[in-house]
């Protein structure tokens, strides 16, 4: 991935991001909530547009820009359709960018190309039913066999599962953790249910189950036995490129408050013009300006050091914390109206939760923070 990307780049880059959210997503965003329907369409114009590679060289149909433009499209999908972006991201950043970058020149010419053009869908699996936050404790094992592994266990609250062609899987390998792609069309792959979310409506999540799936040595992604970096790299690049879906939905949140607070009249004066509506749109503006900075800067962090954790996980703990604040303090500013179905802060609201548990939860990414924080202070970091 290039890390010398012009800012003009990452301005057209969100213009034309701008451009296709207004145009192919924002008429069937409430839809996608209400119906709790992934659009499967819509989620392949992403690939035609370059999106879902745009971290991937152009040999194998990608951009090949960098996690900085991978936030960008994030955050702008995120303004429109959080859940849609939430899809996007797991596609992209967990699964796609995952495969190129660990992957072996037979991974990469057999399956990346397709991801990238969104012909198929990606999904990562890590989460399990007894291991959510303590991830290492998985207990999906592969067990070596003649010419590859054979995985049982099961994974679950996944996102894209229930449509994902490819499935980047984690497992215990004896002591050690090493991961695998595995396909939907392998014998032993099932999936199970589709979970019915409070928020993120339209994303898809879901159950899958490995019985004596045989995997082939030439689809173990990066080593046996070297999945914990595999995992840690993935997980800072996912936090910091997550936070800016918690960004677009501040954002879109925060034009709603706007937007109302000059329209709505109380008192024969707009509410904008009383001093509790304004302190909190004061206080609303400089959250979502400050989690937008870290965020990015978390990312160009991460770009260099893929090791970060300190700056991804202080990004996505901050950017959640102040999507759900300022979700929270638009649907305030529209009263009663605002609790309604017909009011897009309801939504915004509902959307945000997730982002102070997906990902790590909150009180996992102050634990990453305070130990990592720990270490540099020790190693003679000062702040």
């Amino acid at each position: 991935m290039k890390s010398d990307i012009s800012e003009n780049t990452y301005s057209e880059l969100r213009e034309s991001v701008k451009e296709f959210c207004e145009k192919r997503i924002s008429p069937i965003a409430k839809a996608i909530d209400e119906e709790d329907q992934f659009p499967i369409e819509t989620f392949r114009e992403l690939g035609k547009m370059g999106y879902l590679g745009i971290t991937i060289p152009e040999e194998y149909g990608g951009a090949g820009l960098d996690l900085v433009s991978q936030g960008i499209i994030q955050e702008e999908i995120g303004y429109v359709s959080a859940s849609l972006a939430l899809s996007y991201g797991a596609h992209s950043n967990l699964c796609l960018d995952s495969v190129y970058r660990n992957g072996s020149q037979h991974i990469r010419d057999s399956y990346v190309r397709k991801l990238v053009s969104g012909e198929w869908i990606g999904s990562l699996c890590l989460t399990e039913p007894g291991s959510g936050s303590d991830a290492l404790s998985m207990s999906t094992r592969a067990e070596r066999v003649d010419g590859g592994y054979v995985i049982n266990g099961s994974k679950t609250l996944i996102t894209n599962a229930p449509y994902a062609n490819l499935f980047l899987v984690y497992a215990r390998d004896g002591d050690r953790y090493t991961a695998f792609v595995v396909l939907d069309t392998d014998k032993g792959v099932r999936r199970g249910n589709k979970f019915n979310k409070m928020g993120m409506r339209g994303s898809p999540t879901g159950e899958v189950f490995f019985d004596n799936v045989f995997v082939p040595d030439d689809r173990v992604l990066g080593k046996p036995g070297e999945g914990l970096k595999v995992i840690l790299s993935g997980l800072n690049a996912e936090r910091a490129v997550l936070a800016t879906l918690f960004v677009g939905i501040a954002r879109r949140a925060l034009d709603a408050a706007l937007d109302y607070a000059i329209s709505r009249k109380q008192g024969g004066r707009p509410i904008g013009d009383y001093e509790l509506i304004q302190e909190k749109l004061a206080y609303m503006y400089t959250k979502v300006e400050t989690s937008k900075m870290l965020s990015y800067r978390a990312l160009r962090q991460v770009q260099d050091n893929p090791m970060d954790s300190l700056n991804s996980a202080a990004s996505i703990m901050y950017a959640a914390e102040v999507s759900e604040y300022v979700s929270r303090e638009a649907l305030q500013i529209h009263g009663g109206i605002g609790y309604t179905r017909d009011m897009v802060v309801e939504r915004l609201l509902r959307d945000s939760i997730l982002g102070q548990i997906g990902a790590g939860t909150t009180e996992i990414r102050k634990r990453v923070i305070s130990k990592a924080l720990v270490k540099r202070y020790k190693e003679g970091w000062k702040p």
